[in-house]
């Protein structure tokens, strides 16, 4: 059964007469006798009495007529959904994010709010690790994090990179230095993010090569409480530069290769983007 053979149905059910039904579809008249009886025989019941050149419904044909219509109805509603989808009219986007890129995810969510009023947005926050579960399970468009190692099942798009800092207070003695080792950081009193964030699993890597020992004192799995104990000056940190924008900390760019963190939009291989995906992704 094809959307087409209902709405030939329709047509002649409306017209009662082929042959106009035909002109009115821009099609022969034998096309549209031919697909109507394609239905007929496909249901195994008439829907037309022939009368010579005449046609009524039968008793099948007028039960079928109301379904036809709202098969068609549902269609035509589909595709206008699907119109209004791919003009922005209408739909949603689940975005997620890591804390260090909230600021520009905001930027670019109030440049594309303006634009496109109608699209719903659901925002989520989360450490790296929960949020490509999030994304695996396709309860996400896409996310805004730091790009790992080996990430070979994801789409990874670029966007820019911010180096490795010491996060220390403005009361810090060490607040005027432009940069420091890690070997110097090893001998400082910790608080890092927990795990589940990638930049502590980009931090262990690199301590881990470098074979030193942080004095970590503090493991918190919220990056606001840990700038806030930074600021008492009685901690310090690690992130990245991008993270941190508060007048009252400095960030001291860590020296050594490999200390820059690429900031990325990860989404799934071989899924479907949404026209509303891929304009969101270029405001960002």
């Amino acid at each position: 059964m094809e959307l087409r053979q209902l709405k030939y149905f329709l047509k002649a059910k409306e017209l009662l007469n082929f042959t106009e039904a035909a002109n009115q579809l821009n099609i022969s008249q034998s096309t549209l006798s031919q697909q109507i009886k394609q239905l007929e025989d496909e249901i195994d019941i008439p829907l037309f009495n022939r009368i010579g050149k005449r046609i009524t419904l039968t008793e099948a044909g007028s039960l079928f007529s109301e379904f036809a219509f709202q098969s068609v109805q549902r269609a035509n509603d589909g595709f206008i959904m699907m119109k209004d989808l791919n003009n922005l009219n209408s739909g949603s986007l689940s975005i997620g994010v890591t804390y260090a890129l909230r600021h520009l995810l905001t930027k670019a969510l109030i440049a594309f709010s303006k634009q496109y009023p109608k699209i719903k947005i659901n925002i989520v926050f989360g450490t790296s690790s929960e949020l490509i579960e999030k994304l695996n399970s396709t309860e996400l468009d896409f996310i805004l994090t730091f790009k790992e190692n080996d990430e070979s099942d994801y789409e990874c798009r670029s966007l820019f990179f911010s180096p490795m800092t010491l996060v220390v207070s403005k009361k810090s003695e060490f607040a005027t230095l432009k940069s420091i080792s890690l070997k110097e950081i090893m001998n400082l009193p910790l608080a890092l993010p927990a795990k589940g964030y990638s930049t502590i699993q980009f931090i262990k890597g690199i301590l881990k090569q470098e074979k030193l020992e942080p004095n970590v004192l503090i493991e918190i799995n919220d990056i606001p409480t840990l700038l806030e104990l930074v600021k008492t000056g009685n901690w310090n940190t690690m992130l990245t530069e991008v993270s941190v924008d508060d007048s009252e900390l400095t960030t001291i760019k860590i020296k050594g290769k490999n200390m820059l963190r690429e900031a990325t939009i990860i989404s799934l291989k071989n899924v479907y983007q949404k026209k509303s995906v891929k304009i969101f992704q270029e405001f960002l």
